[in-house]
């Protein structure tokens, strides 16, 4: 008969999972992926490195479950922006806005999850995040064009060209050892670039957008 974990032992093996997971993404955000070895991840859980690999093999599949919570907090985040008030051009800017935002507040994490050398197994989970923030702004963009907002276009290849703008435009500001920066200066810039690429002519940097909340 095979063993049979009780449901006690399944949740702590959950629970011991989540830690190692937010161990990581701690670390990650104090100094990148090169600050999360698993010898600091097993330190900072309270476990051995061995317990760390029964849980991930590699730290490769660590790094790829942690870009994944966070690609999928991300989404949600600006999902919720999508459900808000405002038309489209509103909802373009803010989606902006908020991501921007808060890669500046966390740059080390920012620069991990953008634009960090890392291996080519961790990279193709990030290029698979970014596809998830296309498919974000090719919505709103469509909802736009169908509306009248936006010029007619393909919106997959114009999602994608924003999100590549907005990642990129972001790499240099949160890279390690970077000149401290206006960030709110910076955020109007890169948003308001976003929302002309689209089509439509606001100043680069202010904006008539109304600030779009999600829906609670």
């Amino acid at each position: 008969m095979a063993y049979q974990r009780s449901p006690l032992m399944k949740k702590r093996l959950s629970d011991n999972r989540q830690q190692i997971k937010l161990a990581a993404r701690r670390l990650i955000a104090l100094g990148g992926f090169r600050e999360a070895s698993i010898t600091a991840v097993a330190q900072n859980v309270g476990l051995s490195t061995g317990a760390i690999y029964r849980y991930f093999p590699s730290k490769a599949e660590l790094f790829i479950e942690v870009l994944g919570d966070a690609v999928s907090h991300e989404v949600t985040i600006l999902r919720g922006l999508l459900e808000g008030e405002g038309s489209p051009v509103d909802q373009l800017y803010a989606a902006v806005e908020s991501f921007a935002t808060r890669a500046l507040k966390g740059p080390h994490l920012a620069y991990a999850f953008i634009a960090e050398p890392i291996d080519s197994d961790v990279e193709a989970a990030r290029m698979a995040g970014r596809a998830q923030f296309i498919a974000v702004f090719e919505d709103i963009l469509r909802a736009g064009i169908k509306r009248g907002f936006f010029p007619a276009q393909m919106p997959d290849v114009a999602a994608a060209c924003i999100v590549g703008a907005f990642t990129e435009a972001l790499i240099r500001p949160v890279a390690p050892a970077a000149r401290p920066a206006d960030d709110k200066k910076l955020v109007k810039a890169i948003a308001s670039l976003c929302v002309r690429a689209a089509g439509v002519a606001i100043s680069p940097v202010e904006t008539t957008a109304k600030r779009v909340k999600p829906k609670r």
